[in-house]
């Protein structure tokens, strides 16, 4: 079997965390995995929603969009006051649930962090990225945090990052592109802490169904991937 860029089925695509790309954000990254482009920015609010008031706990939220030309034909707008496609609610929903599993809320306090991934240009593992990529302007901004005296310490118990594998020609492969991705047998995002834990794991069959030895493959897989995407993080964020 040949992957349509020629990559190793174990192979992943290069990738690239970029800190500080934006100017404003208390953390902004530009987070690359081989064509796909995310800005992830994290930013910094006195306050929690209404259900947190007074309960001296922190909150991690995010919000997730792909720009109309970020696809090969123009994706419409979402637009907040029309209602947002289920794709993208539900993969914000996803980020913010990654990133909250490693934030001690009690150390944050009462404030929110609010996790921005605007999609520039996707080539599949648009979500994954936007995890990996959103981890690391959290970490840029409680960091700012603390060097700022605002909190005491850092409030994340590890690293999170996501990577997608799939049933491509009925092999398993890593890290998938669009063309893999539009045509894989089996679909699932894997994502991980830094200790090794599973967060999240999704996983469809697309067309057919699949046995729990090729499940095992793609975790397998998943953990090489995320275990390599944290490495990178590490080495960016000076951990």
């Amino acid at each position: 079997m040949t992957r349509p860029d020629g990559r190793a089925k174990d192979e992943m695509r290069p990738v690239k965390l970029t800190t500080g790309f934006t100017m404003y954000a208390e953390g902004s990254v530009l987070a690359e995995m081989g064509n796909t482009r995310v800005i992830c920015t994290a930013s910094v609010e006195e306050k929690v929603p209404p259900f947190l008031e007074g309960k001296g706990l922190g909150w991690v939220t995010a919000e997730y969009a792909m720009l109309p030309r970020s696809t090969n034909t123009r994706k419409k707008r979402d637009i907040k006051s029309l209602k947002l496609d289920g794709r993208s609610s539900e993969i914000q929903r996803l980020i913010g649930r990654a990133l909250r599993a490693v934030v001690d809320r009690e150390a944050l306090g009462e404030r929110q962090i609010t996790i921005d991934c605007d999609v520039i240009q996707a080539d599949g593992g648009t979500r994954c990225a936007s995890i990996t990529g959103g981890y690391a302007a959290l970490y840029l901004a409680c960091r700012k945090l603390v060097d700022e005296g605002v909190i005491e310490k850092m409030p994340l118990t590890a690293a999170v990052s996501a990577v997608s594998v799939g049933i491509f020609e009925d092999e398993a492969v890593l890290d998938l592109n669009y063309a893999e991705d539009s045509h894989a047998i089996v679909d699932c995002n894997v994502v991980m802490t830094s200790k090794g834990e599973f967060i999240e794991v999704q996983g469809t069959g697309e067309g057919r169904p699949f046995t729990r030895n090729e499940l095992d493959q793609l975790l397998a897989l998943g953990e090489q991937g995320c275990s390599r995407l944290c490495e990178i993080q590490k080495s960016v964020l000076g951990e």
